[in-house]
């Protein structure tokens, strides 16, 4: 036989670059379950079954395509249990003449294919991942002579590049950017919320789900409510539904948060198109569409499109050029463990409650709730960035290291010094009570600064700013609420810190008593 195509579990699209050319008469595609990519993290259990089931439904569809496809199951006797022993079993079976692979999403998948050239008697040839606008060589260029790598301007060559949104040589409308009308809270009253497809598992989808809670017992989440799109065919409808129904208003209230609202105008689609069920810029380009038709205005479009091959093009540039020592920084020196209720939701902070508990349930929580209520509470409480970073990667659905990094580390916890934000995502209760109603219900009052009663996020925002001055201080972006912190009371600082001291004092005690 003359080419192995390994396809990893982030790869299932028919145009990856690694069939790009091949004859499906003289090759074999390999997909692989292995436990190393189940278990290097505690994944959800909801977030294995979506990737095993879905991996399962495009083998298929592959083979529908005519490709011979040799699919290992996790619960395949002879399982290496990894991508390299799993490959070398597959040499051994068909001894091809060459492997063909695109480059994977990760540090530590990369690592293990850059050791094949040597391992195998076939030439190997790593190709580039396609699906994404920017190769890791373009980002480098464009990264190389500046002094702060803004996504801003980032972002404006990608509009540039691909056309999006272009009216000639400048940005539809006038501006690149309608961020800022993009922060209204949730009306009150009725909600008219569009309601995601929630899809009901085939019998592929059933057995992986029993695969799962069997294997994974002991890992987090829940798997009574899975409803993910498992195939190209049913992540396409989640597309249309979106694009029909949510993409009109998801600009204006893609910052705000409602109590048992988990999903209110999200797209729902970022763990299709990072598995490759969905290409990124058809996504875009259909979005742009709704706009020249009228159908959808443009600071909903712009935004939406800005996220995609913006912010998601981003990300993965800096993960790339930053290397695998990215994820050991940590510039504010924070060391606390992350919170039990992490793991539970059990908490009386309502809006940690709420996005937690969401997550429990669905492996999903949207970016406002990730950013600004789970991420700013554990900067706030000055938990350790890793800890930070591996419970994101473990929960959420689309969370791969490549993508989940950067935006965990660097945005939410400022651990990278300030290289990928321009400042830490810092928030006192009055964010959280202008952007959502979780306040209403809290048994914490969000109008009070001090005292057992008082919402935490208020004496932790302030003593997060007080801790942190000597690195933090000259920070532009900061320059207000520190020059508020100096004109307080003497007396009003320490009510401040004392407040903070004794609920992060309590916290510990409720770690050491786990």
């Amino acid at each position: 036989m003359a080419t192995l195509i390994p396809i990893l579990g982030d790869q299932l699209s028919p145009d990856i670059s690694s069939l790009d050319g091949a004859d499906p008469g003289d090759c074999v595609v390999l997909m692989m379950e292995v436990m190393d990519e189940t278990t290097y993290v505690r994944h959800h259990k909801s977030k294995i079954a979506f990737i095993l089931s879905a991996m399962r439904h495009h083998a298929a569809r592959l083979r529908e395509l005519g490709w011979t496809v040799d699919y290992v199951t996790l619960d395949d006797p002879d399982n290496s249990g990894s991508f390299t022993g799993e490959v070398a079993r597959a040499v051994e079976r068909y001894a091809p003449d060459r492997i063909v692979v695109t480059e994977p999403g990760e540090w530590r998948v990369a690592a293990m294919l850059n050791q094949w050239d040597t391992r195998f008697e076939a030439e190997v040839e790593i190709r580039l991942d396609t699906r994404f606008l920017c190769s890791h060589a373009e980002f480098d260029g464009w990264a190389s002579d500046r002094k702060q790598l803004r996504m801003e301007y980032f972002y404006r060559e990608m509009r540039r590049r691909t056309g999006l949104l272009m009216d000639g040589d400048q940005p539809e409308g006038g501006q690149w950017n309608y961020d800022r009308q993009n922060r209204k809270p949730a009306p009150g009253g009725g909600l008219d919320i569009p309601r995601p497809i929630q899809f009901r598992p085939d019998e592929v989808t059933r057995e992986v789900i029993a695969l799962v809670a069997d294997r994974f017992a002991d890992h987090l989440g829940s798997l009574d409510h899975f409803a993910f799109a498992v195939t190209h065919e049913e992540a396409m409808r989640q597309k249309r539904n979106f694009l029909d129904h949510a993409l009109p208003c998801f600009g204006d209230y893609q910052d705000a948060m409602v109590s048992d609202q988990p999903f209110l105008w999200h797209s729902l689609l970022s763990p299709y198109l990072n598995a490759g069920l969905l290409d990124p810029v058809d996504l875009c380009r259909e979005a742009e569409a709704r706009y020249r038709a009228g159908k959808a205005p443009l600071n909903s479009v712009e935004g939406f499109i800005r996220q995609i091959i913006g912010w998601r093009e981003y990300v993965r540039g800096i993960y790339w050029r930053e290397g695998p020592d990215y994820v050991d920084r940590n510039y504010l020196n924070a060391t606390r463990d992350l919170p039990a209720f992490y793991w539970s939701g059990d908490t009386d902070m309502h809006c940690l409650a709420q996005a937690i508990g969401q997550t429990l349930e669905h492996a999903y929580a949207h970016h406002i709730q990730r950013l600004m209520i789970t991420g700013t509470f554990a900067l706030l409480i000055g938990a350790d960035p890793k800890q930070v970073h591996i419970w994101y990667l473990e929960v959420y659905a689309d969370a791969y290291e490549w993508v989940e990094l950067p935006n965990t580390l660097g945005m939410s916890q400022f651990a990278d010094g300030g290289l990928l934000g321009s400042k830490p995502y810092a928030a006192s209760g009055s964010y959280i009570d202008r952007m959502s109603d979780y306040c209403g219900t809290c048994r914490y009052d969000v109008k009070t600064k001090t005292g057992d009663d008082a919402c935490p996020f208020n004496a932790l925002y302030w003593d997060f700013l007080a801790r942190n001055a000597e690195k933090l201080g000259e920070n532009r972006r900061l320059a207000m609420p520190y020059r508020t912190w100096e004109k307080m009371e003497k007396g009003d600082k320490l009510a401040l810190r004392a407040s903070a001291r004794r609920f992060l004092e309590r916290l510990d005690a409720d770690a050491s008593a786990d």
